[in-house]
């Protein structure tokens, strides 16, 4: 039995909460206009992307195949059929799920508002605020927290239904 399972539920919880992080980091720099130094320069809003986590298990030695054939192979050494079910060992390697692949700076990060009372304001009154919209990040964060518990829940599931099948 192949317990990748919790390798995929596992990467899938860090990944969200790293978009969670990222999108608190943006709301808490809501009204940023300056550098952490005191100089002059506006937060951009961030983004993150992810990318999909794929090795082939069957070319790492730990399974029936050296290929990924779907098809059943007679082995003559041995006289045994082995079948391609991908069925793998976990060697300590993540062999699916999701990765933050890169978290980036918005096309659209900056906006630039009239405030002449503002002390950043330009001499005509303009000022570089984020483009960070306060209802965009609330649904992005419910939305990373629902991703974060159904994986939460499915490596639960798996647990519970190893557990009972031990039981047998």
């Amino acid at each position: 039995m192949s317990f990748n399972i919790f390798d995929i539920a596992g990467s899938g919880m860090t990944a969200q909460r790293i978009k969670m992080d990222t999108i608190a980091s943006n709301i808490a720099n809501i009204n940023t206009t300056r550098q952490p130094d005191g100089s002059k320069g506006v937060y951009v809003k961030k983004d993150v992307s992810f990318r999909t986590v794929y090795e082939d298990t069957l070319n790492k030695g730990y399974s029936n195949f050296s290929s990924n054939n779907p098809d059943a192979e007679f082995d003559p050494k041995t006289g045994n059929m082995l079948i391609n079910a991908n069925v793998s060992l976990n060697n300590g390697v993540i062999t699916g799920g999701v990765r933050v692949d890169e978290i980036y700076e918005a096309e659209n990060g900056v906006k630039t508002v009239y405030d002449p009372s503002h002390p950043d304001a330009d001499e005509e009154g303009y000022v570089d605020v984020p483009n960070i919209s306060l209802v965009e990040e609330m649904v992005g964060m419910i939305s990373a927290s629902r991703a974060y518990e159904a994986n939460a829940t499915v490596a639960e599931n798996v647990k519970t239904m190893m557990q009972s099948a031990m039981n047998i």
